[in-house]
């Protein structure tokens, strides 16, 4: 399966101008032989924790997302502010809308509190796997990327992992060096999605998305600015791998 991270700049809490914009962009990913399209954590209105920012389940983003699949006939994936019914505080949630209809949520696990996101946003439960053709993917979300013990409890069942994130660009170097030792360790594919440009809350952001493949090495990567990562994804070469070279069942805890 080819998977495409759509690297990009948000408009600020304008999720129709992101919607304009990002669908040229999925279109030209579909376009390059995609069949998988990753936008960035938040895709449609930026890392805002303002009052409100969220939406109900199904509501605008996810819909944006589930349009873009129908249209193209691809699985189509961002997180976006829902709000659960019964709920006050958002989710980050992920969703994976499939070109057939079908919706898959993960609801971000660690919220950044670094920045306050545990008073704005609600945690999530558990890890999400789910079947895209002959793939297993379980997503994660940005933060999410410095807690190794969930990616190990995924990995018997994940041959892919997916990180969209509005990683800041002053820690940069921690987004490349953990991306592609959450692939190590686990033997899998990883898919980091970053954003690019400056948040409205002034920070920026550099990009760095890029695919890694399960011995650690980079399939496909970008700079700071708007651009497609695109790289083959083959849930044979994590089952190679790890015969080959049998690390996980030596794994205690």
């Amino acid at each position: 399966m080819k998977i495409a991270a759509v690297q990009h700049d948000i408009v600020w809490e304008d999720r129709e101008a992101n919607f304009e914009r990002l669908a040229l962009q999925v279109g030209r990913a579909v376009g390059a032989g995609a069949e998988l399209v990753l936008l960035t954590e938040t895709f449609s209105t930026g890392f805002s924790m303002t009052a409100g920012i969220g939406e109900p389940e199904g509501g605008p983003s996810s819909q944006f997302l589930a349009d873009q699949a129908a249209e193209h006939g691809v699985w189509v994936a961002g997180t976006c502010p829902e709000v659960a019914a019964g709920e006050e505080l958002p989710y980050n949630s992920f969703v994976l809308a499939g070109p057939e209809g079908t919706t898959h949520r993960y609801r971000k696990l660690h919220p950044f509190t670094h920045a306050g996101e545990h008073e704005r946003f609600r945690a999530g439960e558990k890890p999400v796997t789910v079947q895209v053709g002959g793939l297993r993917i379980t997503p994660f979300i940005c933060y999410d990327l410095r807690f190794a013990d969930v990616f190990w409890k995924a990995a018997p069942e994940t041959d892919v992992y997916l990180v969209p994130a509005n990683w800041p660009s002053p820690r940069r170097a921690h987004w490349q060096t953990l991306l592609q030792a959450r692939a190590i360790e686990n033997q899998a594919y990883v898919v980091g999605c970053n954003r690019v440009g400056t948040a409205g809350d002034g920070t920026e952001h550099v990009g760095d998305s890029r695919i890694v493949n399960p011995m650690g090495e980079l399939l496909a990567t970008a700079a700071g600015v708007e651009t497609i990562v695109l790289a083959d994804v083959d849930a044979a070469e994590v089952t190679a791998t790890r015969d080959r070279l049998r690390f996980l069942p030596d794994r205690r805890g």
